[in-house]
């Protein structure tokens, strides 16, 4: 069962949001400066600004693609390495369904007070970062 699942909608098509979703200079948009390319086993890193807690480094290696409808990589950062998955479907309403899991958080990390929260709170806003860039 995944850890963070949240569920996003777009007016914008299928096809826009796998492009904000592949395509590095889109995500340096919405998530941060990165390396990405959408071809599975290629490693990539998200860089941001580093703090006390974090060295600003994301890890990553792509796991699985099925243009424009799935996509999941590895998430590893600060000794945790977790999965994401990204789901994208048409709804009947004909806006874009964007589903999000992210799995694989150790016990440990799941017993630390608001760290499963904290992680759904970032995905929230990244979230929120790509609806503001595809509906501006």
């Amino acid at each position: 069962m995944a850890d963070v699942t949240l569920d996003f909608q777009f007016k914008s098509s299928v096809e826009q949001v796998w492009k904000a979703l592949t395509d590095s200079d889109m995500l340096a948009k919405w998530i941060w400066t990165n390396d990405f390319k959408p071809v599975v086993g290629e490693k990539f890193q998200f860089r941001s600004e580093p703090n006390e807690w974090w060295d600003g480094i994301v890890n990553g290696e792509v796991l699985e693609i099925e243009e424009p409808h799935l996509l999941s990589y590895t998430w590893a950062s600060a000794g945790e390495t977790t999965t994401i998955t990204w789901t994208l479907k048409t709804g009947a309403d004909g806006a874009t369904h964007l589903y999000f899991e992210q799995t694989g958080f150790s016990e440990e990390t799941k017993a630390a007070k608001g760290a499963i929260e904290g992680a759904k709170y970032s995905w929230m806003n990244f979230g929120k970062q790509l609806k503001e860039m595809l509906e501006q």
